[in-house]
C-alpha cells in the first residue's frame, strides 16, 4: 500500500504544486475559474498557500504518516469546496475539482491504509 500511496501522493503533490503556482502567478485560466465562482482576489494568495502546503504535506507524509494523512485530508476539502463552489454557482465545468477531489480521497485512504 505504501508504494501505492507515494505514486498517488506523488502525482498529487505535482498537480497541487502546478496549480499554486498558477495561482500565484495569476494564470488567466486560473483566475477565470476563480472569479467565476466568486473567489474575491484578496484571497487569491491564501488559497495558493493551502494548495502548495498541501503538496508539500503530501511529500512529507512519506516520511512522517500523520502529516500525509493530514494534507490529503486538507486537499479533499479544498477541492470538494471547489466543486461545491462550481455547482452554487450552477458552472459544471467543474471536472478538474472533481477528478482532483477524488484523487485527494485515494491518496487519504492510501496514507492511512498503509500507516
Amino acid at each position: 500500500m505504501f508504494i501505492a500511496y507515494a505514486v498517488v501522493a506523488t502525482l498529487l503533490a505535482l498537480a497541487a504544486a502546478g496549480s499554486a503556482f498558477m495561482t500565484f502567478t495569476r494564470n488567466p485560466q486560473v483566475i477565470g475559474g476563480m472569479t467565476k465562482v466568486g473567489v474575491p482576489e484578496s484571497r487569491l494568495p491564501l488559497l495558493a498557500t493551502a494548495k502548495a502546503a498541501g503538496a508539500l504535506g503530501l511529500l512529507a507524509g512519506l516520511v512522517v504518516p500523520a502529516l500525509g494523512a493530514a494534507a490529503a485530508a486538507g486537499l479533499v476539502l479544498y477541492f470538494a469546496g471547489a466543486v461545491i463552489a462550481h455547482l452554487r454557482v450552477k458552472d459544471f465545468e467543474l471536472a478538474p475539482a472533481a477528478v482532483l477531489t477524488l484523487i485527494s480521497a485515494a491518496a487519504l485512504v492510501l496514507r492511512l491504509a498503509s500507516a
